[in-house]
């Protein structure tokens, strides 16, 4: 990856610790603001030349989500440019750590995924010179917490960046609305600080977020969700069934005794996938539930003999997904990061890569009255109306947003942001 040139928002990041800069007594920075913004690039790169100029011998942290998300978002495009400026860097995957050589100096950067409360116990007795954590706010405060506290090197620093979440995040409480009591650079960025992107790729951002997403994504505010989820699912939206054979057949589940059971039944043809047909159980309306073995036959009628690839299943369904496996399906547990998943949707619905057909009548009625709980502190969705749009999100994320094995969903789910 070649830098052609660098906006003024990314040349205040790059040197904000440099003698002479106004801000080098400060104790961090925090970047936040729109996707595809050009703050993880210049945070990784001027974090790694501070480290290089200030410490010999050191230790570093470098965060993520995941270690697996960290090494997409930010090493795959960092390592290359920092070896362009003559700097040796040697990873060894299997330790997470890189070794980065420069002028005569030798410091390590261990790689820490922060994905859940667990995570902090993975950080916990390491010394760190600093540490910069990629998409802070997608991490348990506990992580970030423990994070900052390894940091105990006299000079150390601290380096955040996010998109935005809900206001009442405890990242935007905590460190950006106390960024100046807190001695830390608060930078906001936008498409437009990203000398990478053209005016006709910013536009074409604009147009893939709707409602509160677009307010995050696109103009970086820390905004509340509020009504329906998929504010932007309309009547166009929905198609007639394709003519003709479909390429591949995939069924997604979402399980349910007391509460509905929602199946859909996916073909795909030239990288598009239909819900061509649905099985929809409410067994409070009937007023008589189901066992595992009537759901599997159902779930058999909805295949219609049709050769199924994969049948995507509600990961704590436990008895009905072995059920399936002894009835001889390929059966897969569905990745289920709610919000994580409602973005991937949106993008895939957006970009035509999912399509949800006519006869699926209550998938479309729940796409008209699924929601946002607004009495919730942070984002959640309403447990109402959401059944036929868990097994959607299921296969979304599981299935659709997968080409030959590489992850490919929302700009805001690990996902490149240089």
């Amino acid at each position: 990856m070649r830098l052609e040139s660098f906006s003024e928002k990314q040349k205040i990041v790059l040197t904000w610790w440099c003698d002479g800069s106004p801000s080098r007594e400060l104790e961090a920075i925090i970047c936040d603001g729109a996707v595809r913004s050009g703050k993880t690039i210049c945070m990784g790169l001027s974090f790694v030349c501070w480290a290089m100029r200030r410490f010999q011998g050191e230790r570093f942290g470098l965060c993520g989500k995941t270690v697996g998300g960290l090494r997409r978002n930010l090493l795959d495009g960092l390592v290359p440019v920092l070896k362009e400026l003559g700097f040796a860097c040697t990873e060894k995957s299997s330790q997470h750590l890189l070794t980065v050589r420069f002028g005569g100096r030798v410091n390590t950067f261990y790689l820490f995924g922060g994905k859940d409360e667990g995570s902090a116990a993975l950080i916990q007795g390491v010394t760190l010179a600093g540490v910069l954590l990629d998409e802070a706010a997608l991490m348990p405060r506990s992580f970030v917490e423990q994070a900052c506290a390894r940091c105990s090197v006299k000079g150390a620093k601290l380096w955040f960046n996010c998109n935005p979440e809900n206001p009442a995040h405890w990242f935007y409480r905590e460190w950006v609305q106390r960024a100046r009591e807190r001695r830390a650079l608060y930078l906001h960025f936008l498409m437009e600080d990203n000398p990478a992107l053209s005016p006709e790729v910013i536009r074409r951002y604009g147009g893939m977020f709707s409602g509160n997403f677009y307010r995050r994504f696109v103009l970086g505010e820390w905004v509340a969700a509020e009504g329906r989820v998929y504010d932007f699912f309309d009547e166009s939206y929905v198609k007639a069934p394709p003519e003709g054979e479909l390429e591949r057949w995939c069924i997604s589940c979402d399980y349910g005794t007391v509460n509905p059971a929602s199946f859909g039944l996916w073909g795909e043809r030239d990288g598009v996938w239909y819900r061509v047909k649905e099985y929809y159980y409410d067994s409070r309306e009937q007023m008589r539930q189901k066992t595992d073995g009537e759901y599997a036959q159902e779930l058999r009628r909805l295949a219609g003999g049709r050769r199924i690839q994969t049948v995507v299943v509600d990961p704590s369904a436990a008895s009905f997904l072995e059920v399936l496996r002894r009835e001889g399906w390929r059966v897969v547990k569905a990745e289920n990061d709610v919000l994580a998943g409602i973005r991937v949707t949106a993008e895939l619905l957006r970009q035509g890569r999912l399509v949800i057909c006519s006869p699926c009548v209550d998938a479309i009625r729940e796409f008209s009255l699924y929601s946002w709980d607004e009495t919730a502190i942070g984002d959640r969705v309403r447990k109402v109306h959401d059944h036929a749009m868990d097994d959607i999100r299921y296969f979304a994320v599981t299935v659709a947003a997968r080409r030959g094995g590489g992850y490919v969903g929302a700009a805001c789910v690990e996902r490149r942001r240089f």
